[in-house]
């Protein structure tokens, strides 16, 4: 008895690894949380005596977890194009800047907040393939090698090791943030914030690059931008016009994925979580703003 238990929580136990693994591949928590869950419901389906053989647990909910995900980024493309508006990844909190540690319930809390969350990368594995994103993200983010990765595509290694590198090109080609120290990049968020509150437009401007771009995702349940706001005097304009037409909007500095974010809250209900790129200058270059209220529910309890 006390052996099943301990087989039963190292299983328990491959919870945090799978939800990460499960982020990075989908980019909704809500997405992730499904698949681990399916995963550990095949695992407990099968017989005693077939779970008992499996030397690895974790290597065999790992590798169903990925056909999971795999499945469902060969169906989501599909689903994004009937999505209203520009589709975003979800935005994660830092629970513990809340003061809102759980149990480990809530798959925010099991997210390991490092630089492979970071919005722009995040983004930039929405444009591979499904097969790319799975063997880029379980070797260059988890370091699994290619004859595991391989059980999960149905390709042979080499394969895999060619789709890890057509994603690595993806990733070194699209524009990317700036090593830009955080210290650096909180002053650049926090630069934004106070003009922002101040409804200062010429500030704001002077704060952007002049190509910057604005993505924002409501999908079609709130109001906002359908298409990218490009340049920096346009973004200015629109978020002053945001903050004219809801007043008592209360900005709060917050880390988004890991790095410098800003969170606007009405009525301590959080309406918007942005996460920010920032140049060699201090210049912001782009901004991603989730209002989504499906994405938000891990941002949903007052600070």
């Amino acid at each position: 008895m006390g052996a099943a238990g301990a087989g039963i929580d190292a299983v328990a136990g491959e919870r945090r690894q799978l939800i990460n693994v499960a982020y990075r591949l989908l980019g909704s928590l809500a997405e992730a949380e499904d698949a681990v869950q399916e995963a550990y419901a095949r695992w407990y389906a099968l017989p005693r005596s077939r779970r008992d053989e499996i030397l690895s647990p974790g290597g065999w909910l790992t590798t169903v977890t990925g056909r999971i995900c795999l499945d469902v980024l060969s169906s989501a493309r599909a689903r994004r194009e009937r999505y209203v508006g520009a589709w975003l990844p979800d935005p994660l909190p830092d629970r513990a800047e809340w003061g809102l540690v759980s149990e480990g319930g809530d798959p925010a809390d099991q997210m390991v907040l490092d630089e492979s969350v970071a919005m722009a990368l995040l983004v930039v594995l929405e444009s591979m393939t499904p097969a790319e994103r799975v063997a880029f993200v379980l070797h260059d983010v988890f370091r699994y090698p290619f004859a595991e990765i391989a059980t999960i595509l149905g390709r042979t290694p080499a394969a895999c090791k060619q789709l890890a590198a057509s994603a690595r090109r993806r990733v070194r080609d699209a524009p990317g943030p700036a090593a830009v120290a955080g210290d650096g990049r909180a002053e650049a968020v926090r630069r934004v914030k106070e003009a922002w509150e101040r409804k200062d437009i010429a500030a704001l401007i002077d704060l952007l690059d002049p190509a910057a771009v604005m993505t924002a995702d409501g999908g079609g349940l709130v109001g906002t931008v359908l298409r990218p706001v490009e340049g920096g005097a346009r973004i200015a304009q629109y978020m002053v016009a945001i903050a004219d037409r809801a007043p008592g909007l209360e900005l709060l500095e917050r880390s988004v994925n890991g790095a410098p974010g800003l969170v606007a809250r009405r009525g301590g209900t959080v309406m918007t979580v942005a996460s920010f790129d920032v140049d060699g200058d201090g210049l912001i270059t782009r901004i991603w703003a989730v209002r989504n209220p499906e994405k938000l529910r891990p941002w949903l309890r007052d600070g």
